[in-house]
């Protein structure tokens, strides 16, 4: 058992199956021994088999221990260049998955590895897009969108030049059939105002205007509002809620397609902008349409001697707009026991805002509405009914405060007209 021996361990282990090999190689080497051991009896003489006995014993001892000595050698180097080259593979695995992951793409392997994209392709969201998003059409769900629309600024300083704008609110059947006339009154006040269109029913009923129209892209995510219905009251605060989206909309007026301005935009603008106090209309009035529409399934949240009546179409200030649209004591009253004649629209916000911020409001609306000939509906006007005096009539027909003075000017709007008195509204 000399260099041989340990050149034969070393085959063994590069055969990759030494712990299969190893036993049988030892075995043979065993064997060897015994039929050396047999010829070199044969080759004596029986006289010095006795002696030839006890040399065989103590060669045989000391055979044994120099196998067992070796084969402990052989094992540990084997067992010792296994665990280097264990550790070496380890190592290098490791350094080819750190390196494979610095590069982009490798086309010697399998593996593909997905990088984040440069710093300069990355789209880059900035607090312009945050205030003022262009795009009023998006996936949000109308809790998610109130949420999201009643967040306020714990700091009052605005971070940026900020030029307060109009919210201008279009609840509409569909498209708005009287647009050529706003789209000249709205023209040439680009960032004074925002547009916002709600359409009740299929879509197919908006017909998207001209690129050229300040109406062009301006109708958010709707749902279908039954006349009378508190689905008229989600509607505007839907309305009010995506207005809100935007930081810099200050004052939010609700019109419906068949509303006119009474006057210029810049007077319309400054009106609203410089006052002090938000439109919301609000009167207790007796009789069948007046308290005769309180359900005392409503009591306790809504006492009956807190029940108002008003004009749906409203005029209010950002705070307030905020207060009406995270109303979560008043407004499930209303969605759950205004129904049949109660006509939520119009009692609803005249209820609340009385309540809760009545000193926030003047109490009347700004927009004109002939109730005289009485009945369900107001009159409507069409193109015979339209001229200079009656619209002259229409901007000072009565007296009212504004911020704590008296003034002539009480109405900025008026409804309802038909598309045929357009031409002559327009002059």
């Amino acid at each position: 058992m000399g260099p041989s021996f340990l050149t034969d361990c070393f085959s063994l282990y590069q055969s990759n199956h030494f712990l299969k090999l190893f036993p049988i190689y030892f075995f043979h080497q065993y064997k060897h021994f015994q039929t050396f051991i047999h010829v070199t009896m044969k080759n004596n003489n029986p006289n010095s088999l006795s002696t030839f006995f006890n040399a065989r014993l103590q060669l045989s001892n000391l055979f044994s221990i120099i196998i067992f000595f070796g084969f402990g050698l052989c094992f540990g180097i084997i067992l010792t260049f296994h665990l280097k080259n264990v550790s070496f593979n380890l190592q290098f695995t490791q350094l080819s998955i750190s390196t494979d992951t610095n590069t982009d793409t490798d086309t010697d392997t399998n593996v593909v590895v997905s990088l984040p994209p440069p710093p300069s392709s990355r789209i880059k969201i900035g607090l312009e897009k945050y205030i003022h998003p262009t795009n009023v059409m998006h996936e949000m769900s109308d809790d998610e969108l109130i949420w999201r629309a009643s967040m306020v600024p714990k700091v009052s300083e605005y971070p940026y030049h900020r030029t307060p704008k109009v919210a201008f609110m279009f609840l509409t059947r569909g498209s708005v059939l009287l647009s050529p006339l706003w789209d000249m009154f709205f023209k040439g006040h680009n960032g004074l105002f925002s547009i916002y269109v709600h359409t009740s029913g299929l879509s197919s009923n908006w017909t998207e205007p001209e690129k050229e129209s300040v109406f062009y892209g301006r109708r958010i995510p709707s749902k279908n509002v039954e006349w009378g219905k508190v689905s008229m009251v989600e509607a505007e605060r839907r309305l009010l809620a995506n207005a809100l989206l935007d930081f810099s909309n200050q004052r939010f007026v609700l019109l419906s397609e068949s509303c006119i301005p009474l006057f210029n935009f810049s007077t319309i603008y400054a009106y609203l902008i410089n006052s002090k106090h938000s439109y919301i209309e609000s009167y207790d009035l007796a009789g069948p349409v007046g308290r005769g529409r309180y359900s005392w399934k409503m009591h306790p949240k809504v006492k009956i001697h807190e029940w108002r009546k008003g004009s749906q179409w409203f005029e209010m200030n950002r705070d307030l707009a905020i207060e009406v649209i995270s109303d979560k004591t008043y407004f499930p009253v209303f969605q759950n026991y205004c129904n049949g004649s109660c006509y939520a629209d119009e009692h609803y916000l005249p209820t609340f805002v009385t309540l809760k911020f009545g000193e926030l409001t003047s109490n009347r609306t700004l927009t004109f509405v002939d109730w005289a000939k009485g009945g369900p509906h107001p009159s409507r006007y069409t193109r015979y009914d339209v001229t200079r005096g009656f619209l002259e009539k229409l901007r000072s027909k009565r007296s009212c405060e504004y911020n704590g003075r008296s003034n002539e000017t009480c109405h900025l709007f008026a409804r309802k007209f038909t598309p045929h008195a357009l031409d002559s509204a327009r002059q």
